[in-house]
């Protein structure tokens, strides 16, 4: 009898005090081959999964999949990879960029590159907001930094009620080379809410997306004057509600939330 091979895992909930709430995330502990990773993130039909490899006490290689593509970085990703390895100050290195990530008992915080901004025209803008299916919006801009680039399309209006076209938002954001459509609210000065839609990479909703929530804390206080921390309201309608913490200030943009145990097993293989 041959023997297969066991790869051990951890589910965890990033942004979230609490399991089954929160942005679920796969982390395998143990090295695997590179085409046996999609499959993988494929089985697991998560937002993201995790194939970390420790190259020094404080540094680790990441790969990160969803279930139908890779991406060269990712926010709830890095913050839970770093949790499961353990409370330490990370050197995380994916294809898209290196950061820091520190992590503790109860969850994580990591440094992002400043993105670039680009407002987008008249016509992409109405475009979104048609897709969205929101009422007014205040333009829309183009976010990229660590190889990922994001659609941020602020409004005034209610988002909680929202019925999107996802076939459109995702050819405009093709259109655009991004990923993912972030549509975002100012609730006050320290509070916004967020939906992001990422039909493009195959995932519907995504409960809370760390790598936009710099981009997207960066570009609200510039528009309405939010203070400098502010606390990002995510995946509620979802019923995955998410809390992200956001420092946005260029050149020490930090993005941060609890972390919390819910599952672990094995691959056999």
């Amino acid at each position: 009898m041959t023997t297969g091979v066991r790869l051990r895992y951890r589910i965890v909930d990033v942004f979230s005090d609490r399991p089954l709430a929160g942005n679920a995330l796969c982390v395998v502990l143990d090295p695997v081959p590179e085409a046996v990773m999609a499959a993988i993130a494929r089985e697991v039909n998560l937002s993201e999964t995790t194939f970390p490899v420790q190259t020094a006490a404080g540094a680790y290689d990441v790969r990160i999949f969803t279930p139908s593509a890779e991406l060269s970085f990712a926010g709830h990703p890095s913050l839970g990879t770093a949790w499961v390895l353990g409370p330490n100050t990370w050197a995380q290195t994916s294809p898209g960029a290196t950061v820091e990530v520190t992590a503790d008992a109860d969850g994580a915080v990591m440094t992002q590159p400043d993105p670039a901004f680009d407002w987008l025209g008249d016509h992409p803008a109405d475009e979104l907001r048609r897709a969205l299916g929101v009422s007014t919006t205040e333009g829309a801009c183009r976010a990229e930094a660590a190889g990922n680039a994001h659609i941020v399309v602020p409004t005034a209006a209610p988002i909680e009620g929202l019925q999107p076209d996802l076939p459109a938002i995702a050819s405009v954001t093709a259109g655009l080379s991004a990923t993912t459509c972030a549509v975002v609210r100012r609730i006050d000065d320290s509070h916004l809410h967020v939906r992001v839609f990422v039909p493009a990479a195959g995932i519907r909703e995504d409960p809370g997306t760390g790598s936009a929530a710099g981009p997207v804390a960066l570009l609200a206080r510039q528009l309405w004057g939010m203070a400098p921390d502010v606390l990002i309201r995510q995946g509620d309608e979802m019923g995955r509600p998410c809390r992200i913490q956001v420092h946005a200030e260029l050149g020490a943009l930090r993005v941060g939330g609890r972390v919390v145990a819910c599952a672990e097993g094995t691959f056999t293989l």
